[in-house]
């Protein structure tokens, strides 16, 4: 009995230490992984609230930590503090720009068209290669040009 409490305790122990390894150096992209999140102007609940996030997946880039606040900047580039455990470290994107997004089968402008997508549209990304990232946007795989998305790169 001690041997397996002792197994599940070093699984444990790895496995919430992964997130955090990931974690120590800044800057690195996060993802907002709740349906509400204030951003604030300070890191504690004392602080004012900047800004409401009612999207989950947003990517946003981390900053600085402290504590357990993020100083994060979102794709419009604000800048504030958002508790960590809002936060997720997968990896998602923003359509930017004005016009739509061009998804393609293959990374390649010659790939054929799949579908249009409008900016504001999030999803969660893949690789990166050449100019094209693999994204996935529900169930549907795509590529999609890196300079119209927000999120991939070195943050």
């Amino acid at each position: 009995m001690l041997a397996r409490f002792l197994s599940a305790l070093v699984v444990i122990v790895f496995a919430s230490g992964a997130p955090a390894h990931a974690e120590e150096d800044v800057p690195y992209w996060a993802s907002i992984q709740v349906s509400r999140a204030n951003m604030r102007t300070g890191p504690g609940e004392n602080y004012a609230i900047e800004w409401i996030y009612q999207r989950d997946g947003l990517p946003v880039k981390v900053v600085r930590r402290l504590s357990g606040w993020r100083l994060v900047e979102d794709p419009d580039g604000a800048r504030g503090w958002i508790v960590s455990r809002f936060l997720s470290l997968e990896r998602t994107f923003i359509v930017t720009g004005e016009a739509l997004a061009p998804m393609r089968a293959k990374g390649s402008e010659t790939a054929p068209l799949l579908w249009r997508l409008e900016p504001g549209v999030v999803g969660n990304l893949g690789e990166c290669e050449g100019g094209w990232c693999a994204m996935s946007i529900g169930d549907r795989a795509v590529y999609v040009a890196a300079n119209r998305i927000w999120g991939e790169g070195e943050p």
